[in-house]
C-alpha cells in the first residue's frame, strides 16, 4: 500500500516537471517568435508554432491566452485552422529559412554530406510551403 502511494506521488510530481517543462519551452517560443515578428532575419512562425505547442501541453489557461493575442492571430491563426496561409507570409518564411540555411551551407564547405543532408531538408521546405500548405488571398489574413 506504501508503494502504491509512493508511486502516484512520483507520478504526480512529474505531471508537475512536465507541465512546467512544457509551459517553459511556451514562454521561449513566444519570446523568440515576437522578437522574429520584427527581426527580418529570425523567423517568427516555427518558434510560434513551438509556443503552441509547449502551451498546449502545459496549461489550458496559458493556451487560451496565446491563441488570443495578436502575435498568434497574424502569424499562426490560419494555418493552425488549416485554411492555410498568404503568398507573402509564405514568402517570408521561405525567404528567412532559406538565409539561414545558406550560413550554415556555407559553414559546411568542407562537410559534403552535411551539405547534402541541408540541400534535401531546403528543398523539402520549399516545395512544402509551396505545394503542401494551402494558399490564401491577401484579404483573408487579417481575419
Amino acid at each position: 500500500m506504501k508503494a502504491q502511494k509512493m508511486t502516484k506521488k512520483a507520478i504526480k510530481k512529474e505531471h508537475k516537471i512536465s507541465k512546467l517543462i512544457y509551459i517553459t519551452i511556451g514562454f521561449l517560443g513566444v519570446g523568440l517568435g515576437a522578437v522574429g515578428a520584427v527581426v527580418p532575419m529570425l523567423p517568427a512562425f516555427p518558434f510560434l508554432l513551438l509556443a503552441a505547442f509547449g502551451f498546449g501541453r502545459g496549461s489550458e489557461k496559458l493556451n487560451n491566452w496565446f491563441i488570443n493575442t495578436k502575435l498568434y492571430k497574424d502569424n499562426l491563426e490560419s494555418y493552425v485552422q488549416g485554411r492555410g496561409m498568404t503568398w507573402k507570409t509564405k514568402l517570408r518564411v521561405i525567404i528567412t529559412v532559406t538565409l539561414l540555411m545558406s550560413i550554415g551551407f556555407i559553414m559546411m564547405h568542407r562537410v559534403s554530406v552535411g551539405r547534402m543532408v541541408l540541400a534535401c531538408i531546403w528543398l523539402f521546405h520549399i516545395l512544402y510551403f509551396i505545394f503542401g500548405v494551402k494558399t490564401l488571398g491577401e484579404e483573408v489574413e487579417g481575419e
